[in-house]
This record gives C-alpha cells, sequence and structure tokens, in this order.
C-alpha cells in the first residue's frame, strides 16, 4: 500500500477567556432590585392605599447600598460568582418588604419601625462584606488564624452568660445588651468556628480518613481521632445546658460533622455524629423542661396549657393556601415574632404554597453556588469553608423552616436575610463576602493570580501527588 508522506499540520491550543460576570450580576441586580421595588409598592397600596415618601427612600437606599457592593466586586473580585450578591440582595429586599408589611399594623400604622432599623442594619450588613472583600485579599490567609478562630468562636458563644451584659430572651440566653443596643454573638460565633473547623481538617484530614479499624461495613477511627468530634459534641451539649438553645446545639454539631465527612468521606464519622447528638437531643429532654416543653408543642401545638405560636403559624399557612391572601391581605401580625422567628410563616400566608417554594429555590441556588464555589477551589481550605459556609445557611433554614411546619421541634434560629435583627443580617452578609472571596480566587485565571509564598508552600504541600 502506498504511504502517505503528507506532514501532519500541528494543532493549536487556545486558552478560552474567562468572563467576568459581573454585566450578568449587574443585570440580575437590577432584576431583584425592581421585584423588591414592586413588593414595596404592592404592600402599601394594598394597606394604606397610597405610597409613602418614606417607601421610595427605603427603594432609593437600598438600590445604592446593591450598586455599592457591586462596585466593589468589579473592583476588587471581579471574578466572584456573579449570582451570589443578587441572590442575597433578592432575599434580604424581600424581608425588607415583609417586616414593613407587619410594621403597617391597622391602627398602628408606621409606629413600630422595625423597617427603618432593618435597614440601617443591612446598610451596615453591607458595608461590613465590602470591608471583607477590601481587606481580604486571599481567604487562604485566614488558614494562619486556626486556633485564634477557635478562641474568638468560644469568647463569643459565652459571652451571654457573662453578668450585666447576658440577657435571657424567650428561655434561652444568647443575648449581650450594652445600653439600648443588644447582639446575638453566636451569629458571628459560627463564622469563627467554620474557619476553624476548615483550618484544622485540612491539617488533620489524612490522620482522620486513612487510620482506623473496620467494624461492621463501617471504617470506624482510632479512639485518639475521635477526641475532635467528643469536643465539639460537649460544645453543642454546654450550648444546650447553659443557653437553653436547641438550634444553635444543632447548628454547631451538623457543620462540624458535616465539614468532617467532606475532608474525609467517611461515612463512619456521620453515623457517629448521628448518634451522638441523637443521645445529646435525648438526654437533654429528659432532663430540661425548655426542652420538652419544645417537644410538646411540636407534638401536639394545639393542645391547652401551653403557646399557640406553632398553631397560629399553621393556620396562617392554611389560610394562605397555594397562591396566598396576597402581599396585604393577610393577617400575619397575629402570629407573636412574625417579622423575625416566624417570618417564613408570614411569607407562607401571603405569598402562598407557590411563593414559599420560591423563596425556598432562592435560599437553594445560594447554598448551591456556595457549593460549586468549593469544589471549583484550588486549595483544599476554601473548599472546606466554602462548603462549611454554604452548609450553615442551608442547614439554619432546614432548622426554622422544620420548625414552622413541625417537621422537627421548632427552635430559636433565624431566617437568613429575612428575618428581622441584626446580629444574623451582619453574619450572613459576612458569609456571602467570604463565599465570594473564594469563588473569586476559584474563577480567576492562572496568569493573574496573585500569589503568597508562604501560602503557596502550604498549598503544594497539601495538594494530592
Amino acid at each position: 500500500m502506498p504511504v502517505s508522506t503528507t506532514t501532519p499540520t500541528p494543532s493549536t491550543v487556545t486558552s478560552l477567556a474567562v468572563r467576568s460576570g459581573r454585566t450578568i450580576e449587574m443585570l440580575l441586580l437590577v432584576l431583584a432590585v425592581g421585584i423588591v421595588t414592586l413588593a414595596y409598592v404592592a404592600v402599601n397600596l394594598t394597606v394604606t392605599g397610597e405610597l409613602p415618601a418614606d417607601v421610595w427612600w427605603h427603594v432609593g437606599i437600598y438600590s445604592a447600598l446593591a450598586a455599592g457592593l457591586h462596585v466593589v466586586l468589579r473592583l476588587r473580585a471581579r471574578y466572584a460568582d456573579p449570582l451570589l450578591l443578587p441572590l442575597a440582595t433578592l432575599l434580604n429586599g424581600l424581608g425588607l418588604v415583609m417586616i414593613h408589611r407587619i410594621d403597617l399594623v391597622p391602627g398602628q400604622l408606621g409606629t413600630s419601625g422595625v423597617a427603618s432599623r432593618q435597614l440601617l442594619w443591612t446598610g451596615l450588613a453591607m458595608a461590613m462584606a465590602a470591608a471583607v472583600l477590601v481587606l481580604l485579599r486571599d481567604h487562604r490567609v485566614l488558614r494562619r488564624y486556626t486556633y485564634i478562630a477557635m478562641a474568638l468562636g468560644f469568647v463569643l458563644l459565652l459571652l451571654p452568660m457573662l453578668p450585666f451584659i447576658g440577657e435571657t430572651v424567650n428561655g434561652s440566653r444568647l443575648w449581650i445588651r450594652i445600653g439600648p443596643f443588644s447582639f446575638q454573638p453566636g451569629e458571628l460565633a459560627k463564622i469563627a468556628v467554620a474557619v476553624f473547623f476548615a483550618g484544622y481538617l485540612v491539617s488533620t484530614r489524612d490522620a482522620l480518613s486513612l487510620v482506623g479499624r473496620r467494624v461492621l461495613g463501617l471504617q470506624l477511627p482510632r479512639a485518639r481521632d475521635l477526641g475532635p468530634i467528643l469536643v465539639a459534641w460537649s460544645l453543642s451539649v454546654l450550648i444546650l445546658v447553659l443557653q437553653r438553645d436547641l438550634g444553635s446545639s444543632l447548628l454547631f454539631f451538623g457543620l462540624f460533622v458535616a465539614m468532617l465527612y467532606v475532608a474525609t468521606e467517611r461515612t463512619s464519622w456521620i453515623v457517629i455524629g448521628l448518634a451522638l447528638f441523637a443521645s445529646g437531643a435525648v438526654l437533654a429532654w429528659r432532663l430540661f423542661s425548655h426542652v420538652q416543653s419544645r417537644v410538646t408543642l411540636w407534638l401536639d401545638p394545639f393542645a391547652p396549657d401551653q403557646s399557640d405560636q406553632v398553631a397560629k403559624g399553621l393556620m396562617g399557612l392554611a389560610h394562605g393556601g397555594i397562591f396566598g391572601a396576597g402581599l396585604g391581605n393577610g393577617y400575619p401580625y397575629i402570629t407573636y415574632y412574625a417579622n423575625s422567628d416566624y417570618i417564613v410563616a408570614s411569607f407562607g400566608e401571603e405569598l402562598g404554597m407557590v411563593g414559599l417554594f420560591a423563596l425556598l429555590m432562592l435560599y437553594a441556588l445560594l447554598v448551591e453556588r456556595g457549593l460549586r464555589t468549593a469544589i471549583g477551589s484550588r486549595d483544599g481550605f476554601g473548599k472546606l469553608l466554602a462548603v462549611g459556609l454554604s452548609f450553615t445557611v442551608a442547614l439554619q433554614v432546614f432548622v426554622i423552616v422544620g420548625g414552622i411546619t413541625r417537621v422537627i421541634p421548632l427552635t430559636g434560629l433565624t431566617t437568613p436575610f429575612l428575618s428581622a435583627g441584626g446580629s444574623s443580617l451582619l453574619a450572613n452578609w459576612i458569609i456571602v463576602a467570604l463565599l465570594l472571596r473564594i469563588s473569586d480566587a476559584a474563577r480567576r485565571p492562572i496568569s493573574e493570580r496573585r500569589q503568597d509564598p508562604s501560602i503557596d508552600a502550604a498549598e503544594r504541600a497539601e495538594a494530592p501527588r
């Protein structure tokens, strides 16, 4: 056969330009602010029949805050995920709308002022998020402060137990009060604890995942490797005992077990974690009347001689039905803490099951983008930190929505971005800022990355060979 003498054409490899996504982000922000504006207008026209001047002030200030944070991203994190900021902006704005709607209670029009305070907290929270993006140029710097973050987390968790400044609200000692200002330090503690867990697990994941023995199909760790999870379990029980807060106990312990599983890929950690938490929950139910009342309220919310908060929330959801009563047409203010603990039930009554599912989809997208950031991250610390922060939001939404719908006993957690309260809003915007910073590093082209030699050495050391 004749042999071809044609010289093969050399192939050319070209690199695709990475789009920053800032234009898409800007368009989505316009859409998010537009939805919030329409909701503000609908609420005021329905409840009062007019559009007060402060509505436009609220919308204008909120739009300026969102635009300012968008500009910061263009200047300091131009490759950050383009969906995180619009999703958080839409959720925060809808929360402002519902808080404003509950302020407009018949006979008390605009007298409570919770919406105005929430807008001030929103401005502070978004300014703090911008500061994180400006000052924290590389998220891997946080790994240097692993044990400082642990100490800070413990201090923040124990602050409400101090005399004079600690305050008990609804049976739980979670707040500190200094003069007219109150704050829930546990909201910031979850960020510090997530940083500690990420830094610790990156350093010890080999020992936690490779060493041990197999029993009944499960790869069990060595006894000495059980120390971290026992410490986390003890901390969650301590929170439950001292502060009587089932929600925060579940949040911190669930956060550690989830990050431990992602770091080691060992199902045994999940089994051990669930067993420890179940035993702690049963022990708390046996010993503490506060937990017993929560469980009783969960099992029979319509029983006499107990709080009717869960019952009123369920009736509000039933009144909303599939499509809701409409913004401004329901009676969400009848339920206690309708603008904070029970704001999900308020949305369910006025937007219906369809609207409530839409809100849950927004949270699902927010968590999905956080997990996508974790997958794309080039370093182990960034992966674990993004997973931990995303799981914090997911677990918090599950716990509060599950409590309102009677899937689990009701706890004292707030709904991220929606509920009235400055500490929760501040913490969740910092979480978004950290996810934006990690996603910027994950999506940034290698040619544009600014490396820190000391961190690069650690990253190369932990890279698989």
